[in-house]
């Protein structure tokens, strides 16, 4: 699993290196396999800086090159001869200075080495976005905006957001820890600090125009769907932020809208799809299964033969996406959508897993639903994905949120034991510090004597149902090193 840094620490305020971080996560059993610095872009700018273009004249020995005169911010100024049309006095350049790597854009890296061109000095180079890997244009160099101030390194001066990479070996039963938010969580606990989760209060219903029926008739498969309609869409290139996101943890970006489910995907753990909403035939959604052998063709273009058992997205007249799995053909986001059905849902960890192995699917989605996600967690998460549709693509909510919930998922309830803890820790812990640990886990204590506490366990905590797993959890984040 991949985790960026610089995304954990918009769920947590801590000054912790990345290296720190590592060391905390390993500890408290989320293994680091690797950690691996990111640039925004290759090079990362680096031995490139903010010049003032103070003097240019015309190359003596040719018809098209420039003499000028840059200030770098250093105590003497550059000589550099520059062939771009678009050069002049008085420009905020940027400047490759001699030693300087560059990476252009689908082009090899090459060094800046001082040089004489047609018998003039050249102590560097004025560059065009294409030449340093920020862009496609080569009709001349870059010129800056009046902010840019000679001698700032350019990194700095473009914001490039450098970034973190951990390859996290995740075990089976932490399906809890498969987002940001999860991972977060045990840091925030380990260092005794808040999680700041993202507001959705912005959230509100506009209109009702787009209102779609929907019908669970599988509800041991589905326990919980949730969903809503957004219309006034723009299906387009994500802006940079979000691809940027994306592309640090490895997932490609396709457009805004798919881009913003599988956001929340790694950002909360809770997966999505999006539907055209105009493709949903009859304005009807209905969560059932379909008759063994019914030829269904996925994202993939491969025709599959249908289970009975297969849990199946349906509109009014035929699948339209294999629930918790795969998405079909002919149902999804194209650039001509405008207005989608967004779904949020809890599958049946068991009903996803056999699904998945009869087809031969392993998806981003599948993996979680698969280990249980958050029951609890749907209406959250489509919020969250709503408003940053509205964000990204434009559009209005135009339908309530359908939430079909007719068993919610209790908590599991748990004896935690003081004796049994001394007993298997081999040492007293502090009754606050358990406190304070299992409160930092999402861990309700319902009860305390002086014995113990009764807790309930949020249901998506799958591996935490008896004293012992408590015990285990209190035991992790106090930290197996702190037990002498």
């Amino acid at each position: 699993m991949k985790i960026s840094y610089n995304w954990l620490k918009e769920f947590i305020q801590t000054d912790k290196t990345p290296e720190e971080i590592s060391t905390i996560l390993t500890g408290t059993g989320l293994e680091v396999e690797s950690l691996e610095h990111v640039q925004a872009i290759p090079g990362g700018l680096e031995g490139l800086v903010i010049g003032y273009v103070k003097e240019c004249a015309d190359h003596a020995n040719s018809d098209h090159l420039h003499i000028t005169r840059v200030d770098v911010g250093g105590t003497e100024d550059l000589q550099i001869v520059c062939g771009a049309a678009n050069v002049t006095a008085g420009q905020k350049v940027v400047v490759a200075t001699i030693g300087a790597t560059l990476y252009p854009t689908g082009g090899e890296p090459f060094v800046i080495k001082k040089s004489k061109i047609r018998g003039e000095l050249s102590e560097g180079m004025i560059c065009a976005e294409d030449e340093i890997g920020l862009g496609q244009s080569h009709e001349g160099i870059m010129v800056l905006g009046d902010d840019a101030v000679a001698g700032t390194l350019a990194k700095d001066y473009f914001k490039l957001n450098d970034d973190y990479l951990y390859e996290i070996g995740l075990t089976p039963n932490r399906a809890d820890a498969a987002s940001h938010l999860g991972t977060a969580r045990d840091i925030a606990a380990f260092l005794k600090i808040a999680i700041q989760k993202p507001d959705v209060s912005a959230f509100k219903v506009d209109n009702k125009s787009g209102t779609i029926e929907v019908v669970v008739e599988n509800a041991e498969a589905a326990p919980h769907y949730s969903g809503v309609v957004i219309s006034g869409i723009e299906v387009k290139e994500s802006p940079k932020w979000l691809t940027e996101k994306l592309a640090v943890i490895g997932v490609r970006s396709i457009n805004n809208i798919v881009d913003v489910t599988n956001f929340v995907l790694h950002d909360l753990g809770q997966p999505l799809h999006a539907f055209d909403a105009d493709k949903i035939k009859g304005n009807k959604v209905i969560v059932k299964t379909v008759a063994e052998g019914t030829l269904f063709k996925t994202l993939d273009d491969v025709e599959r033969k249908l289970s009975a058992d297969d849990l199946m997205i349906c509109n009014a007249e035929e699948p339209m996406c294999i629930g918790g799995v795969f998405g079909g053909i002919d149902s999804g986001v194209t650039a001509s959508t405008t207005k989608i059905f967004l779904e949020s849902a809890y599958f049946n960890p068991v009903s996803v897993r056999k699904t998945a192995k009869r087809h031969g699917l392993k998806t981003d989605s599948s993996f979680r639903f698969e280990r249980g996600t958050d029951p609890n967690a749907t209406v959250y998460a489509l919020k969250r994905a709503a408003l940053l549709i509205q964000e990204v693509a434009g559009g209005v909510i135009a339908s309530d949120v359908v939430d079909l919930y007719p068993s919610p998922v209790a908590p599991f309830e748990v004896e935690l034991s003081y004796k049994n803890t001394i007993r298997l820790i081999g040492q007293d812990i502090p009754h606050d510090e358990i406190k304070a640990i299992v409160n930092a886990l999402d861990i309700e204590v319902v009860n305390e004597t002086a014995e113990g506490l009764s807790l309930k366990v949020p249901p998506y905590r799958v591996d935490v149902t008896r004293d012992v797993d408590v015990i285990e959890e209190v035991l992790r984040i106090y930290g197996y090193n702190n037990i002498h």
